[in-house]
Order: C-alpha cells, then structure tokens, then sequence
C-alpha cells in the first residue's frame, strides 16, 4: 500500500481512511441568501463517494458582510444549518472526515452583496475598505465562534479557520496591512491575537474531540515566512489545532523571502515542531507520485484541489488501480460536467482558471 492510501487517526479523534483530502474550493454552488444548493450537495456527494479520506466545504462565511463571491455557502445564520446538516451527512456519508471551513472575505468581500461597509484590519484605500472599530472585532471572533457551534450542531467533525489568502484573518496578520494601534496591531502577537481569541472561543464552546484546524498561506499579501512558520509550530506544539493547513501555491517551490536558501517551500513546513497536530499540505498535488513526493517530505496528509475537480474519485481510482494515470489540465466542459460541476461552476472557472480548458473551450 502506498503511503498516501494508508489511514491516518488523529490523537484521540476520528481516523482517515487515506491520505488524499479534497481541499475547500471556491464554486458558487449555492444560494445567495447562503443557504445550500443543490448543485453544491451533488458535487459533495460525487467526492465522498469517490474515496476521501478527508473533505472540506468551500469557504463559508461567517457574516454576512464577509461573503466574498458569488453563491457562497454561508455560516453566519441559524437557517443555515438544515442545508448544512445536509451536507456533512453527504460528506460523511462513505466514511470521510468532514469539516467546514469558516471564513471572512474582509477587503475581498463582494461590496454588492451586502448593506454597509467592506471591513478590513485596517483603512485600505485601494479597495475602498475601513477598519474594524474595537467592537467590530469582538463581533467577529463572536460570528466565527457561533459558526463553528453551527457547524457541530449540523455533524461536521470539525471546523477549519480560514486564516490565508488574504482575506480578513490574513489582513489582520499582513504587517503591511495591518497599521492598527490597539491591542490587535504592532507586533507579531498582537496582529495574530484574533486568531487565538477565536481558537479559544471554539475550543470553550464545542464539545471536546471536535476538530479544530486553521488555514495559513506563508506567502504573498505582504506576509513574512519568519512570522508565518513561528505562528504555525506555536499553533501545533502548544495544543491550540488538532490540525494545520499549509497552503503553499505550490508544494515543491522555493520560498521567495530571501535568507531561507534552496530548500522547498514544504520542508520548512515539516520540520516544525507539531506536538500531537497533523499537517496537511495543498499545492500543485495532481498526479499519485506527487502526493507521494508530498508525503515523503514530512506531511500527514495532501490536500487535492485541481486534482480533485478533474477526478472526482480519484483515491477509489488509484486504491484500484497502482498505475492510476488522473485526468489532467486542460480538459473540456463535457468532463467537468460528468465529475458533478454545475455551470455556474464551469463559468467562474473559465475566468479564474482558463488554463483548466481547451483554448476552444474558452473562446
């Protein structure tokens, strides 16, 4: 058996029947009051179906002024959860793990979806964004934790903080996009405090054995990898996530801040300290030998995103098959179509990601 399909248990939680983890993916699929949709629930149940060990939701936002695309799956209400109850008994249906990931598009909100202002850590003119006032922030950390309380009373195993890509938690860690003088800017511990204040709310208030994980990117957004990784062992070595989710662009690259040499992006991510935490990586994992290339640098499990749109069984594929060859970029409509993605799917990904198709398929 290869590494990436053998289990994988988290200390005194729930196991994984692999090691291939359908990452959250941006898709639009469901209403835009934020409430599920069916093509949302199909494309969820087509990959649970298909073998992974571990599934995440899209982002889903948790108010309603941090909704950051269109048909958003959202968090943020209490007639959210019925849809939600839904899917994770879909995710969880052929034995996967699942988590909801909860999310603030903060600047990247979507300013025509919601009454007010777009929110930021700090006044952000390029985008029009304003900051957060001392109680604004309290409300937030309030909203994520009365998420994640949402999304164990709809039977998720657990909650994932997207805190990377620079969207509001990330905002608030970017020291070049965070000037706040209070006690949520300055130094390192200041700007990354909200995250351990809503770590603490989640970990209070949900039952124990429910997972909590948190999303970081260590690049772009004027984030600096010396903060980034200090955070991440901080995060896995004192106990405050049962898990970590490195999302690296790509797995195998080179960091871009000067002074951490030759070595990969990924080994400077395994080599930290991760006391009982389980590290999970995404980025530019397509094929079986990548996933393997992943694992054998240190992580316990890979994330599958692009992998996981062309292929939407691609651990049931590969456990039957040792020479599994997936489908690969660039593809059609028709087979995008056949793995359980809507139109509106195909659409937003034909603008964001028109390298997924054949150049007639784009026009």
């Amino acid at each position: 058996m290869t590494r990436a399909l053998s289990p994988l248990a988290f200390p005194g939680g729930p196991e994984l029947q692999n090691r291939l983890v359908l990452a959250p993916l941006t898709n639009g699929q469901s209403q835009e009051n934020g409430e599920l949709g069916e093509d949302e629930l199909r494309w969820m149940s087509m990959r649970a179906r298909g073998g992974y060990g571990m599934l995440f939701t899209c982002a889903s936002h948790v108010q309603e002024n941090g909704k950051a695309y269109s048909g958003q799956l959202g968090i943020w209400a209490d007639r959210h959860v019925p849809g939600l109850t839904r899917l994770a008994r879909a995710m969880k249906a052929e034995g996967g793990v699942a988590i909801a990931q909860l999310h603030h598009g903060g600047m990247r909100a979507l300013k025509e979806w919601f009454d007010g202002d777009l929110v930021c850590a700090s006044d952000n003119p390029r985008t029009g964004a304003r900051a957060l006032t001392a109680a604004e922030v309290a409300q937030c950390i309030e909203a994520f934790i009365a998420a994640a309380r949402r999304a164990e009373a709809a039977g998720f195993d657990g909650v994932e903080l997207h805190a990377a890509h620079g969207y509001l938690l990330q905002e608030f860690f970017s020291p070049s996009i965070n000037r706040r003088t209070d006690r949520y800017g300055g130094d390192l511990q200041a700007r990354y405090r909200i995250l351990f204040e809503i770590l603490d709310g989640v970990r209070a208030r949900c039952r124990p054995g429910f997972l909590v994980g948190v999303r970081l990117s260590p690049e772009r957004f004027g984030m600096l990898l010396s903060e980034t990784l200090e955070v991440a062992e901080r995060l896995m070595r004192e106990g405050w996530v049962d898990f970590l989710d490195m999302s690296l662009w790509d797995v195998f690259k080179k960091p871009e801040q000067p002074g951490f040499g030759a070595t990969p992006l990924i080994v400077h991510c395994t080599r930290l300290n991760r006391g009982r935490a389980l590290l999970g990586v995404a980025g530019k994992i397509y094929t079986p030998e990548d996933a393997e290339r992943a694992l054998g640098a240190g992580a316990d499990w890979v994330m599958l995103g692009r992998a996981a749109i062309l292929n939407h069984d691609f651990p049931k594929r590969h456990a039957a098959d040792p020479g599994y060859r997936p489908v690969q970029m660039p593809t059609t409509v028709r087979h995008l179509r056949g793995q359980g993605l809507s139109d509106r799917f195909i659409d937003r990904m034909k603008v964001t990601w028109p390298d997924f198709f054949e150049p007639e398929e784009v026009g």
